[in-house]
């Protein structure tokens, strides 16, 4: 019982501290901050891999390569060509310029396939096709392997189970496929769909799936506000926020109901990337105002006067700043007890069963033990009666057979004696 109530706790406390991560994201920053009432806080939440909308950086962020190494001499590595979003292909030696291509739609259509026309020898080797999204930090590459022959015979194509295998004629053409159509590598009508941020707020007490939604952002500039807060200018979070990559929310007229914990939540399906920060915002007394003092006007201009010890810089109320918290804490400190109460009531419960289950068992055993008894005492009265029962039988056998044994005795007395009889009246007969 003690293991089974110990892998139950080891089993329940990890979600009663963590609030599902895995599907709101991963956790990148943790802070409690502590601001007076009647201030501006400003929660900051920046990430620079959420800017897509500029499109001088967005050009660049795909790039598709093709590359040759030929095992002789000494396994050489050659650049083919590469070419990005709105950018030509640039082909790295003469020689090959009109003769090596790739689709101008690449880009559009997701067709990186690489054209050779009038193969030749010098062609032989492993080609690589290699696509890379900076911007998402993938990279995905392909290999082929080029072989020519001199008779047509010989063409094909074959797996050798690590790459494809060419064999072409020599002067023919051939393409070595690469095609990759996922809307990461393609020009997506939708991408700027694919990038979102929102703040979330979880009064206290309430539970984290019951956080209120703020506002959700969009990198098409769609915007959706939710509650009083956003319309009122309570709220705000900066128009340029995906151009700068700045969603830090900005809260004006700081107040004891605002307190909470607030979390800003970055996705950017388009690229896998999913961040969330959390803020633990406490509100403080307010400021303590300047006392107003009343003073006639005086005739004269008075001569200010300085004590000793007066230090301007000492009515200088600071603030206190964020402090960053490398440990994250619970988000909900109730839900802790909440889910202890669960695991005592069930080890409660469990030792409840036992116990009633234990009763009943030895009750059961008590009285299987004194029905044994007794049916051991009948038996033993049956068993005396019938013991007197076999031997008043057999003594009424044995006195039959004597009976029988004398009886027969007499039969044949009385045989022997008509015998004798016979006998002598035949011998009186004869003489």
């Amino acid at each position: 019982m003690l293991l089974l109530f110990l892998s139950s706790a080891v089993f329940f406390m990890p979600s009663a501290w963590g609030q599902s991560s895995s599907s709101l994201g991963v956790v990148v920053e943790a802070r409690n901050i502590t601001l007076p009432a009647g201030t501006l806080a400003v929660l900051p939440c920046n990430s620079p891999r959420m800017v897509w909308t500029r499109d001088r950086l967005k050009d660049r962020q795909r790039v598709v390569h093709w590359d040759l190494v030929r095992s002789i001499p000494e396994y050489s590595v050659e650049r083919i060509l590469d070419m990005s979003p709105g950018v030509k292909e640039r082909v790295y030696n003469g020689f090959n310029k009109g003769r090596i291509t790739i689709p101008k739609t690449a880009f559009t259509d997701g067709n990186f396939s690489l054209v050779i026309n009038n193969v030749g020898a010098a062609d032989r080797g492993v080609y690589s096709c290699n696509l890379h999204h900076h911007y998402c930090q993938l990279h995905q590459s392909i290999k082929i392997q080029l072989n020519t022959t001199k008779s047509a015979r010989k063409e094909k194509r074959y797996w050798d189970g690590d790459k494809t295998v060419f064999v072409v004629l020599l002067g023919s053409s051939v393409v070595l496929p690469c095609v990759n159509r996922r809307p990461l590598w393609t020009e997506g009508q939708q991408e700027d769909q694919q990038q979102v941020a929102h703040w979330d707020w979880q009064p206290p007490g309430v539970r984290p799936d019951l956080a209120d939604r703020l506002v959700d952002l969009y990198a098409s500039g769609e915007r959706r506000q939710y509650g009083p807060l956003f319309p009122v200018d309570k709220m705000s979070v900066s128009e340029d926020a995906f151009s700068v990559g700045d969603f830090s929310l900005t809260i004006s007229n700081l107040q004891p109901i605002d307190k909470g914990l607030y979390s800003c939540h970055l996705h950017h399906h388009y690229c896998g990337l999913h961040e969330r920060r959390i803020f633990r915002l406490m509100v403080g007394p307010p400021l303590p105002s300047p006392p107003l003092v009343l003073t006639a006007a005086p005739a004269v201009p008075a001569v200010p006067h300085a004590l000793p010890n007066d230090d301007p810089s000492h009515n200088v109320v600071e603030l206190e700043r964020p402090r960053v918290v490398n440990v994250i804490l619970p988000e909900h400190r109730g839900h802790f007890f909440q889910q202890l109460g669960y695991i005592l009531a069930t080890f409660f419960l469990l030792a409840f069963l036992i116990t009633i289950v234990t009763v009943l068992t030895r009750r059961r055993r008590k009285r299987g033990l004194e029905y044994d008894l007794q049916r051991s005492k009948r038996r033993g009265h049956v068993t005396g009666h019938e013991d007197i029962a076999l031997d008043a039988t057999e003594l009424k056998v044995c006195n039959q057979e004597h009976l029988n044994s004398d009886y027969k005795n007499n039969l044949l007395k009385e045989r022997d004696m008509s015998k004798d009889r016979n006998k002598e009246m035949d011998g009186k007969l004869w003489k």
